[in-house]
């Protein structure tokens, strides 16, 4: 099985969440990386997971972004890796350039922390094991999660299929109170031009047992599984 590389910087607090995902319930194997770290080690997949980085100081991701591992994440990308960025972790990927636009603080800045409904809007290789326009219940617990991003660059991702996951209600429509943060275009999730980084807001992690109240999260964190056995 390919081995999953687990970014941990000051603050996270998801990393043990997504390492017990992926070794316990995929049997991938998993080990953590610390951010001051500048090679990944052995690495078939990297996820830069949820959390509060640094504890969001200056601005959510922005030292992150800095720390030296990402430099090392960055070559891996360059080399067709794929990257999961998961909340604080798209966070960190757009500070880092990895991925174009930004996450501001939420509509109405309040932190939201519940369910939402996405739908799956792109075929990649995280998403492969999805239907086209498939429903997924996830979590979401952010402050800062309302993508933005100016409308050239909206248009170019919408065009090139990047927008993967998009804020719906449970009949699979965007309208009131479907999208948690007030994201532009209903945005919950893009990919870089290759399609092998992948930042989403919601929570897979948490999204992969019955005891959590859905497995929708699962064959997405199978299909980093799956990319990096491609790769």
């Amino acid at each position: 099985m390919p081995t999953i590389a687990v970014l941990r910087f000051p603050g996270s607090n998801c990393d043990d969440d997504t390492r017990f995902a992926f070794e316990s319930l995929l049997d991938a194997p998993a080990r953590f990386v610390w951010h001051t770290e500048r090679e990944l080690g052995p690495a078939d997949a990297v996820v830069v997971p949820g959390g509060f980085s640094y504890g969001d100081y200056l601005r959510s991701g922005a030292l992150a972004a800095h720390s030296p591992v990402m430099a090392a994440v960055r070559a891996f990308a360059r080399r067709g890796g794929p990257v999961l960025g998961i909340c604080n972790g798209f966070q960190i990927l757009t500070e880092a350039g990895l991925l174009p636009g930004a996450l501001a603080q939420n509509e109405g800045l309040r932190f939201v922390c519940r369910d939402v409904f996405v739908r799956v809007e792109a075929r990649t290789p995280f998403t492969a094991r999805y239907r086209s326009t498939q429903l997924l219940r996830l979590p979401v617990a952010h402050h800062e999660g309302r993508f933005v991003a100016d409308e050239a660059t909206l248009e170019r991702l919408e065009g090139e299929g990047r927008v993967v996951l998009r804020y719906v209600n449970a009949d699979g429509l965007p309208g009131k109170g479907a999208n948690p943060n007030g994201s532009m275009r209903d945005i919950a999730g893009i990919v870089d031009e290759r399609g092998r980084v992948l930042g989403m807001m919601p929570h897979p992690e948490r999204a992969v047992e019955s005891v959590l109240g859905s497995t929708d999260g699962r064959e997405l964190l199978r299909g980093v599984i799956d990319a990096a056995a491609a790769a």
